[in-house]
């Protein structure tokens, strides 16, 4: 399976760790080479981005809406094999799940959850929007089983960005959504990690947007405390937080949470190539 990986490297000397990143659901490596990895790339890391299979211009288009946990985890499992040294893995939303699931089995330097979908998996998240915020639940299950263009994009957009992203820039995003496995929604409430997490030897760093729709902020705080550490949670944010406004606030939480964990100096400031 030919897997997309996105690479920006840094113009001078790079630190022994790199980073890879993994997209969440409708999604692919774009959206991290949008502001994220140009932004570590300048701080002196390897920056690599991986398009899930089916997403992006990885191979398996066909057949994403069968694809399962396990060939999502397997993606991830071959693109770190692929780098020259084991990365810190960071996953939003969908793909933070994946993130643990892929944990469970191998250690690392460190690892990322942004957004991320619980190790309980997303019924409480499904049921909490459900209650809370109905049109939302049913324009996300029309993407699911339709497609991203079935859904309304106002109703999508405003959950996804917040207010003070130019509606262009959000329309941009959007466009570029794709299809999604109909199996991993069902995964995701099923093979939760919970009963896992206590095996997971990679220290893990957790951010949340208080402004999410999708992951509220004590889902984000449970899986802090899953982990045994303290979740970040930050303002003026929304889910699709590597795209968001205030992009630049998650970016700095990830970099000096790597920093201290990898026991690097914080002023590491290069230029990007």
């Amino acid at each position: 399976m030919r897997l997309e990986i996105i690479r920006r490297k840094p113009e001078g000397p790079a630190h022994p760790t790199p980073l890879l990143f993994v997209h969440g659901a409708f999604s692919a490596a774009w959206c991290w080479d949008e502001h994220f990895l140009p932004y570590f790339a300048e701080r002196g890391f390897d920056a690599y981005a991986l398009s899930l299979r089916g997403h992006g211009l990885s191979e398996g288009h066909n057949a994403v809406r069968w694809a399962t946990l396990a060939d999502y985890v397997a993606d991830v499992a071959a693109a770190v094999e692929a780098l020259p040294a084991p990365p810190v893995l960071i996953g939003q939303s969908m793909g933070g799940f994946i993130v643990q699931h892929y944990l469970r089995k191998h250690a690392l330097p460190g690892a990322v959850l942004m957004s991320s979908t619980p190790p309980h998996g997303i019924y409480i998240t499904a049921l909490d929007m459900m209650i809370r915020r109905p049109m939302l639940w049913m324009q996300m299950a029309m993407a699911q089983y339709v497609g991203p263009t079935a859904a309304a994009d106002r109703t999508i957009r405003h959950s996804l960005f917040s207010p003070t992203l130019p509606d262009a820039l959000a329309n941009r995003y959007m466009r570029r959504f794709q299809d999604e496995s109909v199996v991993i929604a069902w995964e995701s409430m099923v093979y939760a990690v919970s009963y896992w997490t206590r095996q997971i030897e990679t220290p893990i760093h957790v951010i949340g947007a208080r402004d999410d729709a999708f992951v509220p902020a004590f889902e984000v705080e449970a899986t802090a405390r899953a982990y045994g550490t303290r979740a970040d949670i930050i303002d003026n944010l929304a889910h699709a937080m590597m795209l968001d406004t205030n992009w630049e606030s998650a970016a700095r939480s990830v970099h000096r949470w790597v920093n201290r964990t990898l026991a690097l100096p914080d002023a590491s400031v290069g230029a990007a190539a």
